[in-house]
């Protein structure tokens, strides 16, 4: 049987965009009193585990997603590593832990990562908790200290696609420029300048544009554009800069 690390965690910041709104996947916690039952914990988490004895923290963090979404080969990357001796004290928390039969004095290590994927590509997966997108901007109180994971997670997206085409992973292979400035305006929480922005645009060589339009669509059809991995591989030395 494999063993569990019980001071090591991975905690995950899944970034979802739905079209609209930059969401995060969260997770349900409910505890009900087996006595009289009431239910005396009903709040929400992130998404995360402990850590296998035998598995790397990138694997970790890979079969925790993997087991809400199914989903594999997504974008993830590591951002901060959070053990500050009261992460865990909150009363819900000590209660959580207690009941779940690990010692709520111990002192665990989360390791945060974050992920980015187009929401309506995930189908979601149920595990004994129920898991849902919430927008960022209604996500509330949570567990631990998730929020401040949260936080520092969208610091770093904010920060890095300023300087890394990690936007793109929000969309689908195929996008419209109103689309993928859709998607810089939610993650930053501003209006861009739409001439500006195309400028921008312009000068990235990896943004290829098709000989394809949108269908469906009750306006004008938009040109469609795919982003290529492959020209950005050959070119990412060149420095990419997307400050506002």
């Amino acid at each position: 049987m494999r063993q569990i690390s019980p001071y090591i965690s991975v905690d995950c910041v899944l970034f979802g965009y739905n079209g609209a709104e930059l969401e995060v996947l969260i997770v349900d916690r409910t505890l009900t009193d087996e006595e009289s039952g009431e239910q005396v914990i009903n709040d929400r988490t992130l998404t995360g585990n402990h850590v296998y004895e035998d598995e790397t923290i990138e694997d970790a963090a890979y079969r925790v997603l993997n087991d809400l979404t199914g989903l594999d080969n997504v974008f993830l990357e590591q951002f901060k590593t959070f053990a500050h001796p009261d992460r865990l004290k909150k009363p819900n928390d000590q209660l959580w832990l207690k009941n779940s039969k690990r010692n709520p004095d111990a002192r665990i290590v989360t390791i945060g990562f974050y992920s980015l994927v187009a929401t309506d590509k995930v189908k979601l997966i149920w595990k004994g908790r129920n898991v849902r997108w919430v927008p960022i901007s209604e996500v509330g109180e949570l567990a631990f200290d998730h929020n401040l994971i949260l936080s520092e997670a969208l610091r770093t997206l904010r920060l890095r696609i300023k300087y890394e085409p990690i936007a793109f992973e929000l969309l689908h292979d195929k996008f419209t420029l109103t689309q993928l400035q859709n998607v810089y305006e939610a993650i930053w929480d501003v209006e861009l300048d739409k001439r500006n922005f195309r400028k921008k645009v312009a000068r990235m060589k990896y943004l290829i544009p098709l000989d394809e339009k949108q269908t469906g669509v009750a306006h004008k059809p938009a040109r469609l554009y795919v982003f290529s991995r492959e020209v950005y591989s050959k070119t990412k030395k060149e420095l990419f800069d997307f400050t506002i």
